[in-house]
């Protein structure tokens, strides 16, 4: 029996139990469609894969590419015939134990929202940040797998809200410069581009993997993935938020400095013109 909002609720009747609700036993996806399009879906696909073997989630035999391609498909035409927007692709471990399970089976659920734009593209409006010092992310590799488990993400977004800021950096065990609260972290320097490497506990993201990846086609710059002190952030030009779903977001100022968006502008058509070839 459940007591749900004071209402009773037969436990049979609703998965309000799951293990992703419980306990956090869960991995996700957040991918973008154009158009119908699945944007990126082999990477997404990918990861998703490599996220349930390291969390040791079972695979089922028909969890192949195409299967949830399709499922996505399905679930996107409910609601518009040409659907532009965002998908949540979560995969939890099912009911049953405590916090050892008694199932390795999965289940799956497809949630998904129309948004307005469809391309990548730089907003003409400031965006403030700061670092967030409260928590720390750990700087080992379940930090880099997408998984319900987001607490400190949650409180950095609080943190943000109170103090008027658009974002949050989020820092690492060692104090080094980890992630933002939705994204990776990018900084330009001249033709010297930064990120903090996976063993910073950053997120694996597909979005920064992309752009590592496009980077050469721009041989004159210089990508390091290295570690990331927050005083470093204060004598760069650019520093960039990314994800999927809105690709690169410059940042406008930290603390007192401000900074610039011109090679984010190049980037992000760049990308525009790589996913429409996808």
């Amino acid at each position: 029996m459940i007591n749900y909002n004071e209402n009773f609720i037969n436990e049979s009747e609703h998965d309000l139990l799951n293990r992703g609700f419980l306990y956090g036993d869960s991995v996700f996806e957040s991918i973008k469609i154009i158009n119908n399009k699945i944007i990126f879906w082999e990477d997404h696909y990918m990861r998703l894969m490599s996220s349930m073997r390291i969390t040791r989630i079972e695979i089922p035999q028909n969890y192949t590419p195409e299967f949830f391609r399709i499922q996505i498909l399905n679930t996107i035409s409910k609601l518009n015939s040409n659907f532009s927007g965002r998908v949540r692709l979560s995969v939890f471990r099912e009911g049953g134990g405590y916090y050892a399970p008694s199932s390795m089976s999965p289940s799956f659920i497809i949630h998904c929202v129309i948004t307005e734009s469809n391309n990548f593209f730089i907003k003409n409006s400031d965006f403030k940040v700061d670092l967030f010092k409260d928590y720390y992310v750990q700087d080992n590799l379940l930090s880099n797998l997408k998984t319900n488990n987001k607490l400190i993400n949650v409180l950095a977004g609080i943190y943000s809200n109170e103090n008027n800021l658009d974002n949050c950096i989020l820092l690492n065990n060692k104090k080094n410069v980890a992630e933002f609260l939705n994204g990776n972290l990018f900084i330009v320097n001249q033709k010297k581009i930064k990120t903090p490497s996976l063993d910073s506990g950053c997120l694996n993201g597909v979005m920064r993997k992309k752009i590592i990846e496009y980077f050469k086609f721009f041989p004159e710059y210089n990508l390091e993935e290295t570690t990331i002190s927050p005083f470093e952030l204060l004598s760069v030009q650019e520093i960039w938020l990314t994800n999927s779903i809105s690709g690169i977001v410059p940042i406008t100022s930290y603390r007192n400095k401000k900074f610039t968006n011109d090679f984010a502008k190049i980037f992000i058509n760049f990308l525009n013109k790589k996913v429409a070839d996808h």
